[in-house]
């Protein structure tokens, strides 16, 4: 298997993912851009201590990021000379465990999409199963067992060159404020082979389920279970509960899981409609944090060309759109395209500056003279003028499509008939 890893194949398959995923640099500075060149000098060295078990990893780099209900995630970056091994390690596993894995398991599998398991649960809500148990793992990637899950591991690779070497992994310890903690548990999120890892370590859950015979999806940590009462969804959700803390060690967050109707619950960023063909919509939260964006997006107060803050935002909304046109209306994407056109207009009226600057746009725009003094010398707000009948009809549409801003709904209709 130690071959198979370092396999010219494989190293270069796992140089491309590495090298297209990009990311921040790991606790040596190196970036991904240097990579290269790094391997050409060392690769030998490298080679040689990863066949005979002397690889030491570094520690991975702690990264906070904000979640958006305010709480922290815990990001663990590995240097990038350990991203590709982590990537090559994962690539030869990935085959030998992927297959068994379940049919309801959907989070970092190939040819598997977050769509397919929103899917999934519609499917469920569809045959009559209108509750559901949202079970909540509290801070899963902290909390891993290694001896558990490299017991899992050793089930199915017996080369112990690379059962040590992923242990390594596993204790490669974290570096805070220049500071290195040893890792006695968990596995660190943001790691090519973390992924992988945390689906070996949950697919004991997905059997368990199964074997209960339970409708469920999962997303990495993200689990629901259908049922058609919520009697039976407080029953089985102590009983999950109970063999997840008991049998696979790890804690339940009792706060953020709950039996409930599953368009009261978001999942993987969408909800549900109550009809008995349910209809997927965009969650709440999703749309808050849009707008939440789309307003640092278009902030007054900072001063940047138009066209660079243009590039910027449809940068932002592509991606946006192309996971969330799921959803089966285009309301959402109608209100965030003229909250959106709103939010330029405010930018560009405050960028035109002065009266003068202001009447002479209105009037290059078509605006008849008089109207355009009246309005270019009004004292009313930004905000305000920003909704106003003279900018509405000159800073159109139209307008914006020459500026080259994309439009939400033009996409979602592209998207949804391709």
């Amino acid at each position: 298997m130690m071959r198979e890893l370092l396999s010219r194949e494989n190293l270069l398959s796992a140089l491309k993912r590495v090298e297209k995923n990009k990311g921040k640099h790991g606790v040596d500075g190196m970036t991904v851009k240097s990579l290269r060149g790094h391997l050409l000098l060392n690769w030998e060295e490298i080679r040689n201590s990863l066949r005979d078990g002397t690889y030491e990893p570094m520690p991975v780099r702690r990264v906070e990021i904000p979640k958006p209900n305010g709480g922290i995630r815990l990001l663990g970056i590995p240097t990038v000379t350990d991203r590709l091994i982590q990537q090559a390690i994962a690539q030869i596993l990935t085959p030998i465990f992927d297959p068994a894995f379940s049919e309801h398991s959907y989070g970092f599998r190939p040819r598997r999409r977050a769509h397919d398991a929103v899917k999934e649960a519609r499917s469920y809500m569809e045959e009559g199963y209108r509750w559901v148990i949202d079970m909540d793992l509290e801070k899963f990637f902290d909390k891993v067992n290694h001896d558990m899950i490299m017991g899992l591991i050793e089930k199915k690779v017996k080369d112990k060159t690379i059962l040590k070497l992923i242990r390594k992994y596993l204790k490669s310890g974290i570096m805070i404020n220049g500071l290195e903690v040893i890792s006695e548990e968990g596995v660190p999120q943001g790691g090519p082979l973390s992924p992988l890892l945390s689906n070996i370590m949950l697919d004991e859950l997905d059997k368990e389920l199964e074997k209960r015979g339970h409708r469920f999806v999962r997303y990495a940590d993200d689990c629901n279970i259908y049922v058609k009462t919520k009697k039976a969804g407080l029953r089985v959700k102590q009983s999950i509960t109970t063999f997840i803390e008991k049998k696979l060690k790890l804690k339940v967050n009792d706060e953020k899981s709950a039996v409930d109707r599953p368009w009261k619950r978001k999942f993987l960023g969408f909800s549900f409609t109550f009809h008995r063909s349910p209809k997927i919509r965009i969650a709440k939260e999703s749309m808050k944090r849009a707008r939440g964006r789309i307003k640092e997006l278009t902030s007054r107060s900072k001063s940047i060309p138009m066209d660079i803050r243009i590039e910027k935002i449809n940068e932002y909304l592509v991606g946006w759109c192309n996971y969330f046109s799921l959803a089966d209306t285009p309301t959402p994407f109608k209100q965030l395209d003229e909250s959106l056109r709103r939010r330029l207009r405010m930018c560009l009226w405050k960028q035109w500056k002065l009266p003068r600057t202001k009447v002479k746009r209105l009037i290059s725009l078509g605006v008849p003279r008089e109207k355009a003094y009246e309005w270019g010398n009004s004292r009313k707000k930004y905000w305000r003028i920003s909704n106003s009948p003279i900018l509405h009809t000159t800073l159109n549409l139209a307008f914006w499509r020459k500026q080259k801003l994309k439009s939400l709904v033009d996409r979602y209709n592209h998207l949804r008939h391709t």
